[in-house]
């Protein structure tokens, strides 16, 4: 600890580690993605749809219920990168998905 350099944290007025300001920055610029009941969503979880979409470009309506495996987060708090059946390239937008 006593190699650690010390930096000024303008929020809280004190010095701190370099390593914890590191940390404290990371922590503020990482999106939180949360599904349509407020339960926070990881990249592989597993969710349903709770209502039914019509699939653009693909001709297909994904119905209610369905469920849709190993999700991906996109960076944005609203959408969802995820395959199904058919088709690649799926993004959903958070507010239609409930995780399992």
């Amino acid at each position: 600890m006593a190699d650690d350099d010390y930096v000024y944290d303008e929020e809280t007025g004190e010095w701190i580690p370099e390593s914890e300001m590191r940390t404290k920055q990371a922590q503020a610029n990482s999106v939180v993605v949360r599904d349509s009941v407020g339960n926070i969503l990881q990249d592989g979880d597993q969710v349903t749809l709770i209502k039914d979409l019509e699939v653009k470009g693909a001709g297909q309506t994904l119905r209610r219920g369905t469920v849709i495996k190993s999700i991906r987060l996109t960076g944005d708090e609203q959408e969802v990168d995820c395959r199904y059946d058919g088709i690649k390239g799926l993004v959903l937008r958070a507010e239609f998905l409930k995780k399992r």
